[in-house]
């Protein structure tokens, strides 16, 4: 993964691919300031499965905005969840199928420069029926996705603007 950072314009910009279905993978970056940053991120399914919700939850120290002018969104994805303490964001209703690129939108507000974030994906069960799957991305949507063992990657920002 790399990541570029727009000072001028707040953007952070950070793309690349996810090859596991059984981690989840804590992002760190340098921010060269700390303040309300507008993320884009944009990663490639290089796994066999194709996942049905994608979850990230930020550090203790930052949270995604949640205002009405405000993007939030993803075209793979229909709906998202945000929690009432703003660390957790839910995209679902969609599907991100093995090769395809999906795209996230968001912004988060730091206190440090060195903001951390787990990113998590779901996959139904292939033996599970179209009910029991609904059912549990329901649940995980509401409850949160349980943390899995987790693959840490630093990505290195450029810093242009």
């Amino acid at each position: 993964m790399t990541g570029t950072a727009d000072l001028s314009r707040r953007v952070l910009m950070i793309t690349g691919a996810i090859d596991t279905t059984d981690h989840d993978v804590s992002i760190s970056v340098t921010l060269p300031e700390p303040g309300r940053w507008q993320v884009i991120k944009a990663e490639t399914n290089l796994t066999d499965r194709t996942w049905v919700a994608m979850q990230a939850v930020l550090d203790e120290d930052s949270t995604f905005v949640d205002d009405p002018g405000t993007a939030v969104m993803s075209p793979q994805f229909a709906k998202s969840f945000m929690t009432p303490d703003q660390r957790r964001l839910t995209f679902y209703d969609g599907e991100v199928r093995p090769g395809e690129a999906v795209l996230k939108m968001y912004s988060m507000e730091t206190n440090g420069r060195k903001p951390g974030y787990f990113y998590s994906r779901y996959s139904p069960i292939a033996s599970d029926s179209a009910e029991q799957s609904e059912a549990t991305l329901s649940q995980l949507v509401s409850d949160g996705m349980q943390q899995r063992p987790v693959i840490e990657l630093i990505v290195p920002i450029t810093v242009v603007g």
